[in-house]
């Protein structure tokens, strides 16, 4: 279902959404093309978590997350252009090209820290929450993850000491599940993790939890919305674990687009590969939110066709604005390293 948001509100939802799967896609046939090289994750398949959950935050709230953080960055309202001139090491993104993929770190976004380090974020969330309320400030910290990362042993350290200082923090754990287990709710569970559900993890350290259905855009915005309200009130840190099926383009060492998104194929998917047909039918979250707008009366399918055409112009124009970027001088290397004393 979609939230019961205004019809802006929601249409700007689905922009971004867009706007996070067209940049993925258009990274992955940069790369294909060897138009840059390195690794990268991306966030495809999960945009139904990420856009209605950071929609909820309020501008000085604190982020961090991991190596699928592009699309979270895109959810706060990134500019694609220097997201991407930062992914290719030029001068122009938004660490001056020394993040690159996995540590693009905006802060005038709020994001305080990505990293590649799986679990690594979860102690400096905590850390974060803690100096948030220190301060009185009234900011949440919310951390952005993987399932995997809760196999880490800096992980309950942090649940702990949350829950026995009351700290405003949030962990939103995204579990993308293998592709092959059907639909959303049916995520499996980690071959290396012996906890089942991962919501009883957090509740062993009395941190409320809950299960969500990440391909819903609506569930994602009510249980997003009453952990965040709970936290604000002072109740303490909130645990949410949201189901989504990996895109099955993720299931080779290097993402392959399948076929490009395109508003059409909200209603049929014959075009696309029988072998993974079932995940863009069932679990994608973005054709799944353009048929609820149109079932629901909020947009027709032509309102969804020109704001398709407007991101992917959004996008090209992205794309022209980081390969017009420079590479940063060598002279640059060790400047911006290290944080200035106050």
């Amino acid at each position: 279902m979609i939230p019961a948001l205004p019809k802006t509100q929601l249409l700007a939802q689905c922009r971004k959404m867009l706007l996070i799967r067209h940049f993925e896609e258009a990274l992955i046939g940069l790369h294909r093309e060897g138009r840059f090289r390195g690794h990268y994750h991306v966030y495809i398949g999960q945009e139904a978590t990420g856009v209605p959950a950071i929609s909820l935050l309020e501008p000085d709230d604190l982020l961090f997350s991991t190596h699928r953080n592009h699309g979270h960055i895109l959810a706060r309202g990134g500019d694609p252009g220097r997201l991407l001139a930062e992914i290719l090491g030029r001068r122009d993104g938004y660490n001056r090209g020394k993040g690159g993929s996995f540590h693009t770190s905006p802060r005038e976004l709020g994001f305080l820290q990505c990293s590649g380090v799986v679990g690594g974020i979860l102690p400096l969330g905590t850390g974060a929450a803690y100096a948030a309320k220190s301060r009185a400030s009234g900011q949440i910290a919310v951390c952005l993850f993987g399932d995997g990362a809760l196999e880490e042993g800096a992980v309950p350290e942090a649940f702990n000491l949350a829950s026995l200082w009351k700290l405003p923090v949030l962990y939103l754990c995204e579990n993308n599940g293998k592709y092959g287990a059907g639909n959303a709710v049916g995520a499996v569970q980690s071959s290396t993790m012996a906890v089942y559900p991962l919501t009883d993890l957090p509740a062993a350290y009395k941190i409320p939890a809950v299960q969500v259905d990440g391909t819903d855009a609506a569930a994602v915005h009510e249980a997003l919305n009453e952990s965040i309200e709970a936290i604000r009130s002072g109740g303490g840190p909130r645990f949410i674990e949201a189901l989504s099926v990996r895109w099955p383009g993720s299931e080779t060492n290097w993402p392959v687009v399948k076929a490009p998104t395109a508003v059409d194929l909200a209603w049929d998917v014959s075009r696309i590969p029988e072998d993974v047909r079932v995940w863009y039918r069932d679990s994608d979250p973005v054709l799944r939110f353009m048929r609820e707008l149109v079932e629901s009366g909020q947009a027709d399918k032509a309102e969804l066709e020109t704001l398709n055409r407007s991101v992917l112009d959004q996008i090209n124009a992205a794309v022209d604005f980081a390969f017009d970027s420079p590479y940063p001088e060598l002279s640059e290397a060790e400047t911006d390293v290290f944080a200035e004393n106050p």
